[in-house]
């Protein structure tokens, strides 16, 4: 999924993609991901309650979608995660320590309860739901797996405005949807299909295109169909980066101007993510500086 947004298995700011790399937060982890946790960018008084989120969103990321424990077992250990959430609101110490310092984190910013259960929610979908009808579908899961974590640095940043809110639900939806287009072969090999059932359809894609991938002018469109709508809701959040102050502001600068390159890289490659799966790399990161300039 992707810390701006990603929405953890990915992102995304959420979460731009395991393999689009952001300044917005690396910090040393042990997964190979973009996951923004603690960058050079981010003021100091933020760099501990980030973690404290990271590591929880990262432990039950990790719960329901690593190693060989069954469904079943997946779900069990995110009852756990949930049984010390209710805790931390009953006010009572937390019964494994590394929750103790997410539980001062959580009572010292006032951060609102809901949006941790929103991520145990999606990642309890993640276990058992493997493909989605259509797009508000899509988004819905999108406002539990990615969306939580822009509200959260929003509210620790001082600026949880309705409109605020809103921009950052925007950023982290379409950096959630971005990994998806960048990562549809490797969902599939975990049997997992993003793209809506009903856009597949209008475009005609069948799942065994996507088994045995074809690539076609049918999947070039579907491919452009998806990036031209992620991008216009990525230009919809845009100016969430006018109200963060200061350094967390260029956080966001980048991370939005990174999730737009990757769009052009698909684009580029007609959608063919399979051959060419998108990445960052250095000369795009001179592209992404100098375009946060002028945002």
């Amino acid at each position: 999924m992707t810390l701006y947004c990603q929405p953890l298995e990915r992102l995304s700011l959420a979460n731009l993609g395991k393999n689009l790399h952001s300044p917005i937060c690396a910090m040393p982890v042990d997964h190979y991901e973009n996951f923004p946790v603690a960058s050079i960018l981010l003021p100091g008084r933020l760099r501990r309650p980030i973690e404290a989120i990271y590591r929880f969103a990262r432990g039950a990321d990790d719960i329901a979608d690593e190693g060989q424990a069954s469904d079943a077992e997946r779900l069990q250990g995110l009852d756990t995660y949930r049984a010390e959430l209710d805790r931390i609101e009953r006010g009572e110490p937390p019964a494994s320590v590394p929750f103790a310092e997410l539980a001062d984190v959580i009572r010292h910013w006032r951060l609102p309860l809901q949006l941790f259960r929103d991520l145990l929610d999606a990642f309890a979908q993640d276990i058992v739901k493997k493909r989605y009808a259509d797009y508000p579908e899509l988004l819905d899961y999108c406002r539990r797996s990615a969306n939580p974590i822009g509200r959260l640095l929003v509210h620790l940043a001082g600026r949880a405005s309705d409109e605020n809110l809103r921009h950052s639900d925007c950023i982290c939806t379409s950096l959630q949807l971005i990994n998806f287009w960048q990562d549809i072969a490797i969902d599939w090999q975990k049997n997992r299909i993003y793209l809506p059932q009903i856009d597949l359809a209008r475009f005609g894609i069948d799942e065994a295109q996507l088994d045995d991938f074809r690539w076609s002018a049918q999947w070039a469109a579907l491919l452009d169909f998806q990036t031209d709508r992620t991008r216009a809701l990525m230009l919809e959040g845009a100016p969430l980066v006018h109200q963060l102050p200061g350094r967390m502001g260029w956080e966001i600068r980048l991370t939005i101007q990174g999730g737009l390159r990757i769009l052009e890289q698909i684009r580029r490659v007609r959608g063919d993510v399979y051959r060419h799966r998108p990445l960052l790399r250095p000369a795009d990161w001179l592209r992404m500086g100098s375009r946060a300039l002028f945002m």
